[in-house]
């Protein structure tokens, strides 16, 4: 890391904290940018666990394939809405192990916002490194032949019938062995279960020091721009893009992360 990078007090999340219009639905504006480390911390269970793991899964099924600018051999990784570019720093972190030249990592975000301070980030805290962040709408975003893609709380935000063709896509550029993490929040097929597990979410937030206005108003903001599916509706759609292996390797009461095997 960079010596010269000056640490900034987080901003608290406060999104929520005074009533809003119920029409007001949520975007990953310049507001939710300035607290999202903090929102993200209370809010996903997990979320920290899945990062630390995504370097241990690189080294095992990054290939080094493909070659950068300067002819080298290297892994491609995408991180695909990577929002301030958590999973792309968690990949070439000291702990991660790898070399500023191993990986060539493609953070890809539409969010103008998002995709602006994960620069800053980025390139404050991690200059050697190959990583380029691209504001984009990863639906429309055609793929390079890559090792691995992350694709972290991302799917849940495109509508339904978009997702398809956007894992058709990833498998399509993964190298044979490579891997694609995917990460979502789900609700459980049976009715009685999920309201049990909704509730123990929010009394996660509630822990985390969250009230009742704030639950309720980013429940309110998230309807109809969160769409959440099933574990077994994900792994069904794995399947049908090409994916014959595909493992939850993790599960935090409502989130769960995925890996599937090309």
């Amino acid at each position: 890391m960079s010596q010269s990078a000056a640490p900034q007090a987080p901003v608290f999340d406060n999104v929520f904290t005074t009533p809003l219009d119920r029409a007001a639905r949520f975007s990953f504006d310049e507001q939710v940018v300035a607290c999202f480390p903090d929102m993200i911390r209370r809010s996903v269970p997990g979320y920290g666990q899945v990062l630390a793991m995504l370097p241990i899964f690189a080294q095992r099924h990054c290939q080094f394939g493909q070659r950068n600018a300067a002819g080298k051999r290297v892994s491609r990784i995408y991180d695909l809405g990577c929002s301030l570019g958590g999973a792309s720093m968690a990949l070439v972190s000291e702990a991660g192990g790898f070399g500023p030249d191993d990986l060539q990592i493609k953070a890809i975000d539409i969010s103008p916002a998002m995709t602006d301070k994960a620069k800053t980030l980025l390139t404050d805290n991690y200059p050697e490194h190959d990583i380029e962040v691209i504001t984009a709408d990863i639906r429309e975003v055609e793929l390079e032949p890559c090792d691995m893609v992350v694709l972290n709380l991302t799917l849940q935000f495109l509508p339904p019938a978009d997702r398809l063709a956007v894992l058709q896509n990833i498998y399509s550029s993964l190298n044979d062995g490579g891997i694609l993490v995917l990460t979502e929040k789900t609700h459980a097929g049976d009715e009685q279960d999920d309201a049990w597990l909704v509730e123990r979410y929010y009394d996660f937030k509630r822990s985390n020091g969250y009230s009742e206005l704030e639950i309720s108003g980013k429940r309110n903001a998230l309807e109809n721009v969160l769409m959440t599916d099933t574990l077994p509706q994900h792994h069904e759609r794995l399947n049908a893009v090409g994916f014959t292996r595909t493992l939850t390797w993790f599960q935090f009461l409502n989130f769960a992360s995925i890996v599937a095997f090309k």
